[in-house]
């Protein structure tokens, strides 16, 4: 695809500094671009490679423009528009309608003519892909799932039965959408499987990463809320609940009924306990673990840096002692109380 710049000002508005009618055909960054490729600057650090770069034009802020004498487009958010224009000059690859030889397709199941069903993937019965759908190799979509239109399933995803997948979601490789919550109720020495019977709910425009796994409920449904990006290799628990537009990094654990708000991030390898509550707008910085519900919008934090591991056991060591000096600076606080109600007296 080539589009000028004039175009993508227009499509994303901005202004065009330089020569409108510059083809563009690609993105890249600063340090490859070439004629045709367009590239863009956030971050100021990054400001002294453009007299270096050799891009037909970059994305830049009115502020940083100063910087560039080459063709510039300007715009309030660089990264943004230049995530518009990726998806504008890179779409995902248009495919043709049918279903493979080797796919497995139940009688009653209902597949829309304009959708794809990819080699060896497996549709049981009752089973719903709607209009534009790709399911790629080797997945698996149970029986009566419905899958909304121009969803795309990525190689050996598994959407177990009764689940629903909303329009426009891309769900990446291996992928596992409605496996059974860790449910067991103790028997003695023995554990009591709790059957799983809700499902598990996508909504609209949602993206999830390879190899996150979403359960399903126990009674009621995990829902995941339109908008919501899923990084990879993260664990969702049954009957959690994350609101719309809310971005989950790489390696996040969340335990089984917790409510996650609107518009919130998760840093990679944090861990959220079960059965609290986290309002709209919080964010959890990477590798925090969170214990108790979060009532205000914010940043929060609960993590301990690396330090030389002599340093660490040190301070390890002084933990166990934690309680035992809390009881007696309690102790030395309330002698201080006594002595100066004393000298008062």
């Amino acid at each position: 695809m080539s589009v000028t710049l004039a175009e993508l000002a227009k499509r994303f508005q901005g202004k065009v500094r330089g020569n409108p009618d510059t083809r563009i055909e690609s993105v890249a960054m600063l340090e490859t671009a070439g004629p045709h490729d367009i590239a863009y600057v956030s971050d100021r650090k990054y400001l002294e490679l453009l007299p270096k770069t050799a891009a037909g034009a970059v994305i830049l802020t009115e502020t940083d423009a100063d910087h560039f004498s080459g063709n510039v487009l300007l715009v309030e958010n660089p990264h943004l528009c230049f995530a518009r224009v990726a998806s504008l000059l890179h779409p995902l690859p248009a495919f043709k309608p049918g279903i493979h030889a080797t796919a497995v397709v139940s009688p009653k199941a209902r597949v829309a003519g304009t959708s794809w069903i990819g080699p060896y993937s497996v549709i049981e019965s009752e089973a719903v892909i709607k209009d534009g759908v790709w399911v790629g190799p080797g997945c698996y979509v149970g029986a009566h799932v419905l899958i909304a239109s121009r969803t795309r399933l990525f190689a050996h995803v598994a959407v177990y039965d009764r689940c629903t997948i909303g329009e426009d979601c891309l769900i990446h490789s291996g992928v596992v959408i409605g496996s059974d919550g860790f449910g067991y109720s103790k028997d003695n020495e023995r554990w009591q499987k709790v059957p799983q019977l809700g499902r598990a709910i996508i909504g609209n425009l949602v993206e999830i990463g390879a190899n996150t796994t979403v359960d399903r409920g126990t009674l009621k449904d995990t829902v995941i809320g339109d908008g919501v990006k899923l990084d990879n290799q993260i664990q969702i628990a049954h009957n959690v609940q994350i609101g719309e537009n809310t971005a989950i990094a790489a390696c996040v654990g969340i335990a089984g009924s917790t409510v996650i708000g609107r518009r919130c991030t998760v840093g990679g390898q944090a861990g959220i306990v079960g059965h609290i509550e986290i309002a709209d707008d919080v964010h959890v910085t990477a590798g925090s673990l969170v214990t108790n519900s979060i009532a205000q919008a914010g940043v929060y934090s609960a993590s301990l840096k690396a330090e030389p591991v002599e340093k660490w056991r040190r301070n390890a060591a002084r933990l166990h002692h934690l309680d035992e000096i809390a009881r007696r600076l309690g102790k030395l606080e309330d002698k201080l109380q006594q002595l100066s109600k004393e000298q008062k007296n």
